[in-house]
């Protein structure tokens, strides 16, 4: 007799850790909430989370979001991300994922892109209107059918979950989750331009899974996540490493240095998901002292071409993971070695952890006929990049399992080993943004004649936009003229080269 098991999704998964442990620690707000939400800090138990989980599903199914449709979410780094996630994913639905510096043109084509029927967000992040954002957009996307927000004072027409979390409704319905279902939309850009990566339960896990087993992540860990989860691989490295470990998850929205010492030390963290360049920054000045319990430093580059050329990590008591991101496409991860130095990375199929015999196969990598580094693997959806060709549909197109990321890539001839040596041609990056280098051309002819605004690599942020002084003022307005709000403003403002 053919027993069939369910596959495993997020739902199973924290399940699972609430059985065991329903009293336990599980989520943790920022300790500076108020600041960057109005909002006081929350801390939950498994069995509160499950609660808050169970109100915002019921209020979900109320609203009459039908199963299997898209819920799009812009939220910090906060307890409120990650309970909305689980409670979509309860209610039967696909959770697609908003970065926050998005502008309300972006937000417009990605809920019309998805066919979204809801949005969630919070009232103001960072002193920005976030829900006015949210109301405008929803304005201009047919499918959206309800607007709902965390905060206060919500405009008009936008349902409070505070106010469902205080007073939980009870409706249900019977779901049937299947880990080959889709769970979340996420959005890129390619050379090709804009374009939302689907991915299933099973894609998903497979990713944290690639995380939490290279990085050795405890049982019970107590885990500080400073990286935007609007994203796969931020999603992968929080939420999937937390239900992974069935520990407790601090959340730190970046970015305030004093704000995330404070935490890591007050809650005993011992292990850190930051940028990597973050993480280098920290350990410059004596880390074991400032943070006696950290011994897992996991860090994600959305650079991966600087890995080879970065500082090794000499911190002693304290493992420092290499994850290697490109874009929506895919991830890797590889633990320093003994010297601190970057791990080699060799073609072909990779497990995790890496340097494990027999380990179970995570991805792989290969060098394409263009000279650059391909992905394949369960966390990789090739079809969302590799649309089918639009000639004869009698002729069958040739086959491709793999899906190009754009990195410039070589063999290294003595080592044989992979070497990344340029992001993809005609993308940039700001502050973890990405964007058409044309669209860097189209902004800078708003600046006026002999205007000079151009982007150069930053370790920290990717690129970083470098211009005169006086110029400044002219990119900021010509920057809001183009509907940026104004966090994205100040994201660019912030990094622009004064000279």
């Amino acid at each position: 007799m053919i027993q069939n098991k369910p596959s495993p999704t997020l739902e199973g998964l924290f399940r699972r850790v609430l059985t065991r442990h329903p009293d336990m620690p599980a989520l943790l707000d920022p300790v500076n909430k108020a600041r960057i939400t109005g909002l006081p800090p929350k801390r939950l138990t498994f069995a509160q989370a499950d609660r808050a989980i169970t109100a915002l599903a019921a209020h979900f199914i109320e609203a009459g979001l039908p199963a299997n449709s898209i819920i799009a979410i812009q939220l910090p780094n906060t307890v409120e991300f990650v309970l909305t996630v689980l409670a979509a994913h309860r209610a039967g639905l696909i959770v697609a994922l908003l970065p926050l510096l998005w502008r309300q043109a972006e937000l417009t084509v990605a809920l019309n892109r998805s066919g979204a029927r809801a949005i969630v967000t919070m009232s103001k992040i960072d002193g920005v209107n976030h829900a006015d954002l949210a109301m405008n957009a929803a304005a201009e996307a047919f499918s959206i059918r309800h607007v709902c927000g965390f905060g206060h004072d919500l405009p008009e027409g936008m349902a409070s979950l505070d106010q469902v979390l205080a007073h939980p409704p009870e409706a249900s319905r019977e779901i049937r989750h299947d880990g080959r279902r889709a769970a979340i939309v996420s959005f890129d850009v390619t050379a090709d331009g804009f374009c939302g990566v689907p991915r299933t339960h099973l894609s998903l896990i497979a990713g944290g899974l690639s995380i939490f087993l290279e990085a050795n992540v405890a049982q019970g860990a107590k885990i500080m996540s400073a990286f935007a989860p609007a994203s796969f691989a931020g999603l992968a490295s929080s939420l999937l490493v937390w239900l992974l470990s069935g520990g407790t998850l601090a959340l730190h929205h970046p970015f305030d240095g004093d704000a995330l010492e404070q935490q890591i030390e007050e809650e005993g963290c011992d292990t850190l998901v930051a940028p990597a360049q973050l993480a280098l920054r920290l350990a410059e000045d004596d880390l074991p002292s400032r943070f006696p319990t950290l011994r897992n430093v996991i860090g994600l580059w959305r650079a991966p071409e600087q890995i080879s050329s970065s500082p090794p990590w000499v911190i002693p008591g304290v493992t420092l993971t290499d994850i290697y991101l490109f874009g929506e496409v895919g991830l890797f991860g590889a633990r320093r070695t003994e010297d601190g130095a970057p791990a080699p990375v060799l073609p072909g199929p990779h497990g995790a952890p890496r340097d494990v015999a027999g380990s179970s196969i995570s991805g792989e990598t290969l060098i394409t006929p263009k000279g650059t580094l391909g992905l394949r693997g369960p966390m990789v959806t090739v079809a969302a990049y590799n649309p089918a060709p639009l000639g004869d549909p009698l002729t069958a197109p040739p086959p491709r399992d793999y899906v190009d990321t754009g990195y410039a890539a070589r063999l290294d001839r003595s080592t044989g080993t992979l070497c990344i040596t340029a992001p993809p041609s005609g993308i940039m990056a700001v502050g973890g943004y990405r964007f058409l280098s044309q669209d860097l051309q189209e902004w800078a002819k708003r600046l006026g004649q002999g205007a000079l605004l151009t982007a150069l690599p930053d370790r920290l942020s990717g690129y970083r936009l470098a211009g005169r002084a006086q110029d400044n003022a002219r990119a900021r307005d010509a920057l809001s003229e183009l509907g940026l709000n104004p966090l994205m403003v100040e994201a660019f403002r912030d990094r622009v080269n004064r000279t």
